[in-house]
């Protein structure tokens, strides 16, 4: 870190950021936050196309499927080279079909473990040496309220893997203390991201009746949760979780809104 860097108002000035699935969505709002903040901030996404995107928008992109070690190895790696080493992970890439149980596949539950679960996993093991090299190493994982606090029909093998996320957090948080590296998660609720957009304007209007505040998040409202957990303000805070959601998970019932409305 240079003198620039620490006279920099920026929370985050001097530090590598690494957020996978970060070319869209949530993981698009973390990576601008985290660079707003003034990290250096590379991404990773599924498709070349997704990462040229980011790459025309000024991020360093790296094309990556968190299933294989051995490309979350090359990839961390790859990261340290080109921008000096590696000071946040933001272990974002996740998927989230939809399936009955009574229709659910082996397969489909074998894949969104190996991604929500297994890939997050992953992305830590290939990260911790440079992490903890860091001296103030962060970790943020992007879970969810769902499987966590809240659930919901369709979505029982989803619930499960964010479930499993929070129950690595918190061993992993213990673990890799004595590396000087926190370990905490980020819950969202209802984010307008593209995919909740495409569920059409009707139901995006009825999740919002569902939230306190009345509105649905935006991506970069987890990107601010996501970059206070990864600042110096933060470094006494490991194994834990911040609820994003507008206060959705709060009501009793539906009727617990209607004196607010």
């Amino acid at each position: 870190m240079t003198d620039n860097d620490r006279n920099d108002a920026r929370p985050l000035a001097g530090r590598v950021a690494l957020v996978t699935g970060g070319t869209m969505g949530i993981g698009r709002g973390i990576s601008t936050v985290l660079r707003e903040h003034g990290a250096t901030v590379a991404v990773t996404g599924v498709t070349e196309k997704e990462c040229q995107k980011a790459r025309e928008d000024g991020f360093t992109a790296y094309q990556l499927d968190v299933r294989d070690p051995d490309s979350c190895r090359k990839v961390v790696g790859q990261v340290a080279d080109q921008c000096g080493g590696l000071d946040i992970l933001a272990s974002n890439a996740g998927i989230y079909p939809q399936a009955d149980i009574a229709t659910i596949t082996t397969e489909q539950m074998e894949q969104i473990f190996d991604i929500n679960v297994f890939g997050t996993i992953r992305m830590v093991q290939a990260a911790s040496d440079l992490l903890a090299a860091s001296g103030q190493g962060r970790v943020v994982v992007t879970s969810s309220i769902t499987g966590n606090i809240t659930g919901y029909p369709g979505w029982s093998h989803y619930g499960a893997t964010k479930a499993a996320q929070m129950g690595f957090v918190r061993s992993a948080a213990i673990e890799l203390a004595a590396k000087n590296i926190t370990v905490n998660a980020v819950l969202p609720g209802n984010i307008l991201t593209p995919g909740l957009k495409d569920m059409g304007q009707q139901y995006l209007d009825r999740m919002a009746q569902s939230v306190p505040l009345g509105f649905l998040g935006e991506p970069e409202d987890i990107g601010q949760a996501v970059a206070f957990l990864a600042s110096p303000g933060a470094r006494y805070i490991t194994g834990q979780q911040i609820i994003v959601d507008g206060g959705q998970i709060l009501p009793e019932s539906p009727e617990a809104l209607d004196d607010i409305r």
